[in-house]
């Protein structure tokens, strides 16, 4: 099939529309899935994002995608030209894999086919630039999709997560020792603490992994430091979380131990573990930069000047 020869992003603004319209009713109002087939693709996804998978960060997916796109909508639009065939390569791709998950009922194929759509009827009408503009924001809904059995990563976090925080009680002057994932005090000054699922720090790595993805992205760097950026989310993850763990211990140790079970316990992840892990992934920026994220750096030119040397001849 040839591609539509119109370059008005008008046009194909229209017709990216009426197949985000066809795609939209397929995956969201066509049923197949869940435990009595009478859930579409999306209402799978959404009531994925649930504490048992650890994805209640989930419902910022949205949000985020369109940001990334409205961040760059400048350049996107100013990078339409006329389509090329290849897209439809994987609109194809797309549809068998929406095929293949409706016939063995497996969900996450269903969602994983989206952004091939997508981006496939992004390339057949605007092009392989914008095509390229937009694969990011567009394939960043894989992230959104609950990746399975991770709760088996559960209890090597939870170990972690022991050792650290008891190694931060140390430097604080905390008395503490373990059995298993249950910590107690040697001065006994407050009743044991359990390092349960909640506190193996999964949920906080996945949401990590979603701010560093983004933040990657939007990154002026090279493809490296990009990538640096992304893996260090889980490093990041660790440390922050240690450290929350460890102030639970801490409070209990020289304040309100009641506080530190309940209050503190309940609110330090928003209070402590994400501002000190969005600190951590900013000075890891800088290293890599030079500077701070919003500090433009000053770019050197080097201006080549031609002389011409004329001799002049005595008349």
């Amino acid at each position: 099939m040839i591609p539509p020869s119109t370059t008005s992003p008008v046009a194909k603004s229209f017709c990216l529309f009426g197949c985000g319209i066809v795609l939209l009713w397929f995956f969201l109002f066509i049923p197949g899935y869940g435990p009595g087939r009478e859930l579409s693709l999306l209402r799978v996804l959404y009531d994925s994002w649930n504490e048992e998978t650890r994805y209640e960060h989930g419902v910022m997916f949205p949000f985020i995608i369109l940001g990334l796109l409205i961040y760059h909508w400048k350049n996107i639009t100013a990078s339409i030209r006329q389509g090329e065939w290849q897209g439809l390569l994987l609109v194809g791709f797309g549809c068998l894999l929406f095929i293949i998950s409706h016939r063995v009922i497996q969900w996450r194929v269903g969602v994983a086919s989206l952004p091939f759509m997508v981006s496939g009827l992004i390339w057949y009408l605007c092009g392989r630039k914008t095509f390229l503009l937009t694969a990011f924001p567009v394939f960043y809904l894989w992230l959104s999709i609950p990746v399975p059995d991770i709760q088996q990563a559960t209890v090597p976090l939870q170990n972690i997560s022991v050792s650290m925080a008891q190694s931060i009680c140390k430097i604080f002057g905390v008395g503490t020792y373990a059995s298993g994932a249950v910590i107690y005090s040697t001065t006994q000054k407050w009743n044991p603490l359990t390092i349960d699922e909640m506190c193996s720090g999964i949920r906080s790595l996945m949401a990590l992994l979603m701010i560093s993805c983004a933040w990657a992205y939007l990154a002026p760097m090279n493809l490296w430091k990009r990538a640096l950026l992304i893996f260090s989310a889980l490093p990041i993850a660790i440390l922050g979380n240690g450290l929350r763990v460890a102030s639970i211990f801490i409070i209990a140790e020289y304040g309100n131990p009641q506080f530190a079970k309940k209050t503190w316990h309940d609110h330090s992840g928003l209070l402590l573990f994400y501002p000190i892990s969005l600190l951590m992934m900013m000075g890891l920026h800088a290293m890599l930069e030079g500077g701070m994220p919003w500090k433009k750096r000053a770019v050197r030119r080097t201006v080549v000047r031609s002389q011409n040397t004329a001799t002049s001849i005595p008349s």
